[in-house]
């Protein structure tokens, strides 16, 4: 028996037609699948079996996901529990990562990248990840940040919790207050830490040259490419981009970077043949990317796929 056969996995979900889109391809995986069609039913299975990974949505009448995670982790502190939901929000994913969630995923979520976090999920669990550091005894401020208030505590805390996860991060903050900073914290507290952290500033890049610096280019793609070039993406595959200054993007590279998002997958400038990335992306901005979107200025469903968790970083003045 493999160990893909040995690991079982609760799916809760109220829509049956996620339940058994679910159950069918995590089944063709190996797993062994058990579904509950609401959070009441899955509590009650976990008063009774054991499973090493729970996957549930996350708004359910009555007993929702969050309880569903509370009730996971109270009856086996080390089962996984990662969280779906086609509404996500900042405050949601917090309490998520609190509670001790591996991973939230906003839906639709990408099949590929959804099966590695689900891989990755139970691996962790194993320890695969285990450096030999107790990574509750990583001090304060990663050598790096400065503050000592209350807020900048919340926000240390927070760095640790959300590191562990593949969940998309938006930091938002005045100019000089340490976005960056806080960005490689993540990155250098993560099971990427070992790959490439590739800084992207939005701003610097002139915008007739921004595709080709991110995506690369086949050689004669255009006047003076007289060699084959790979662009910054596929540089970080395996590690973290971070995007300072995203709101700076143009309408038609907005286009481009969400379908690297959903798709995992981009195309070179003058090429026909996608490339697969894996990456994690950490975002920058100083500006209010609420009203850019009213104001049509930033796409609104790349805002929500890359603000499925929000670090508020406060002036250097307030610490």
């Amino acid at each position: 028996m493999s160990g893909k056969e040995t690991n079982r996995i609760l799916v809760v979900d109220d829509e049956e037609s996620m339940r058994e889109f679910l159950e069918i391809m995590l089944a063709k995986e190996g797993y062994r699948v058990t579904l509950a069609q609401d959070g009441e039913e899955a509590c009650r299975v976990l008063d009774k079996e054991e499973f090493d990974l729970v996957i549930t949505d996350i708004r359910m009448n009555d007993i929702d996901g969050i309880g569903v995670l509370k009730k996971a982790k109270s009856v086996r502190p080390d089962t996984v529990v990662v969280l779906i939901s086609a509404f996500a929000t900042a405050e949601t994913a917090v309490e998520a990562m609190n509670e001790g969630a591996y991973d939230y995923v906003p839906k639709p979520f990408n099949l590929k990248e959804f099966k590695k976090i689900v891989s990755d999920g139970l691996q962790s669990k194993k320890g695969a990840y285990s450096d030999g550091k107790d990574h509750q005894g990583i001090p304060y401020h990663f050598d790096t940040l400065v503050g000592e208030s209350p807020q900048m505590r919340k926000i240390y805390d927070l760095v640790h919790k959300v590191a562990m996860t593949k969940t998309n991060i938006l930091i938002s903050g005045e100019s000089g207050t340490g976005k960056e900073l806080v960005a490689r914290a993540i990155h250098n507290s993560s099971p990427r830490r070992e790959k490439p952290f590739v800084v992207i500033n939005c701003a610097g890049i002139p915008e007739t040259l921004i595709e080709s610096e991110l995506f690369g280019y086949k050689k004669g793609a255009f006047t003076g490419a007289a060699t084959d070039k790979e662009g910054l993406f596929g540089v970080a595959d395996g590690g973290t981009v971070f995007l300072d200054e995203v709101g700076e993007l143009t309408a038609a590279i907005q286009v481009k970077l969400l379908r690297v998002i959903q798709e995992r997958t981009f195309t070179s400038v003058g090429g026909t043949k996608e490339k697969s990335v894996d990456v994690r992306f950490i975002c920058a901005t100083n500006k209010a990317l609420e009203t850019e979107v009213i104001e049509r200025n930033f796409r609104e469903d790349l805002y929500f796929r890359l603000n499925v968790i929000q670090i508020a970083i406060p002036p250097l003045r307030n610490r």
